[in-house]
């Protein structure tokens, strides 16, 4: 009998001190507990320590950052390349061509991607009757296009070296860190997630060799 009122007793005083520590967490978790999912929210598109989350550039600046935008980098992330595209005011013109070219079904239904994607000024610096012949060329226009696009997921740790495109030419990045060059063009915003694809914006189109 005395041993079981002892580990009744013992029992009790584990039961108290563990309401004591549940008690003691809500108290001073409440505002701890959001505070994080804020903190990230607002801090992802700036952060440059980590591959997976962190987009960096200066262009970056120029993407919407209310979550309900379809251009925000939260709204991208959960949509596939395509989609996502078209709901970033950068990218009209490439989703225009995309659109053109027939390869919106050939880019969101790919399981993993890099795509490295022209800013509407990148193509506003090929002459407007150069750009028009190439939008009616589908088959030039495929060529250019998936030249821009290499298979799997590089994080900006990964993205220095010579790639090979979907279009089958090769293209060559340069630089670390939050710098990067991609043939001659630079990238203004990297390591933008979509649900498929991880997207690199940069300045200028660029051309298959072949």
């Amino acid at each position: 009998m005395r041993a079981t009122k002892i580990t009744a007793i013992a029992a009790a005083l584990v039961f108290s001190a563990s309401l004591a520590a549940c008690g003691g967490d809500d108290a001073s978790g409440e505002d701890t507990a959001a505070a994080p999912a804020a903190t990230t929210a607002s801090a992802a598109p700036s952060m440059a320590g980590t591959d997976t989350m962190a987009t960096f550039g200066a262009g970056c600046a120029a993407v919407p950052t209310e979550a309900s935008d379809p251009g925000s980098f939260d709204a991208m992330a959960k949509v596939p390349v395509a989609t996502a595209a078209s709901g970033n005011p950068l990218l009209s013109t490439l989703v225009t061509a995309v659109k053109q070219a027939g390869l919106v079904d050939t880019l969101n239904t790919a399981p993993a991607l890099t795509v490295f994607a022209p800013t509407n000024d990148a193509f506003a610096k090929i002459p407007a009757a150069d750009l028009k012949a190439v939008l009616a060329d589908k088959k030039t226009l495929t060529s250019i296009l998936t030249y821009h696009v290499v298979e799997g997921k590089l994080t900006p740790a990964q993205l220095a070296g010579t790639h090979k495109t979907i279009q089958g030419d090769e293209v060559t990045v340069e630089g670390s860190g939050s710098d990067f060059k991609v043939n001659e063009a630079s990238v203004v915003c990297g390591n933008v997630q979509t649900a498929n694809a991880t997207v690199y914006i940069i300045d200028s189109v660029l051309m298959p060799k072949g």
